[in-house]
């Protein structure tokens, strides 16, 4: 924040020097990952009441933000095309979702509404959704679980379904990898198989070698 600000300063020539660039700043931490098992999001989704149950399936299905989806508008929801195009998100550019069967599934158990219309009612506050997904999460038995952690769910199951991580940041609409490298270490098959491909780029170097040999 203070490098920030004297750039500024620096931009309105109030100083002739940022001396702030020189600092080398500290690692960010590790990010939180946490996310849920299958079949204890099949308990969660049984003990959200109604309302709130597309909410948290488009979450946990597309990887999308709580912002994202509360204000999603129908102008927005192409599903003959199977995408949802956001105009603007958190990182101030427009991106595509693109739906799988299950987000799609939940899209269509909705009514759509006029284009300009929101898909889910704005009286459905974001403290409103979070809280009521808390208190789900403690009726079946679920602990130190947040709404976010739905998008680490997605994210998660991705990559353990050998998913590479810059499709990931693509879903999540990430624009620094390095916000997506916390899920690098949940697919190591993934990784066996990738370094694997060196033994086809040097099966010729092999050949070669054991024909020297002989």
């Amino acid at each position: 924040m203070l490098r920030h600000m004297l750039q500024l300063a620096k931009d309105d020539e109030l100083i002739p020097t940022n001396h702030a660039d020189g600092v080398k700043l500290p690692s960010p931490p590790a990010g939180r990952v946490r996310y849920l098992q299958p079949t204890e999001l099949r308990c969660v989704l049984a003990a959200c009441p109604k309302w709130l149950q597309p909410i948290v399936g488009l979450l946990v299905f597309t990887g999308m933000r709580r912002s994202e989806v509360l204000g999603l508008r129908w102008l927005d929801v192409d599903t003959q095309n199977g995408v949802i195009r956001l105009p603007q998100t958190k990182n101030g550019d427009g991106r595509t979702v693109w739906l799988n069967k299950l987000a799609s599934d939940v899209l269509g158990t909705l009514k759509a509404g006029k284009p300009t219309e929101r898909v889910f009612s704005a009286d459905i506050t974001p403290e409103n959704v979070s809280l009521a997904f808390l208190r789900a999460c403690r009726k079946v038995g679920i602990a130190d679980f947040k709404l976010h952690d739905l998008r680490h769910t997605a994210a998660s199951w991705l990559r353990m379904k050998g998913a590479d991580l810059q499709d990931v940041a693509e879903v999540l609409g990430h624009k620094d990898l390095r916000m997506t490298k916390r899920y690098a270490h949940l697919s190591p098959a993934h990784m066996g198989t990738t370094v694997k491909r060196l033994d086809l780029a040097f099966a010729e170097v092999k050949q070669l070698a054991a024909g020297a040999g002989s």
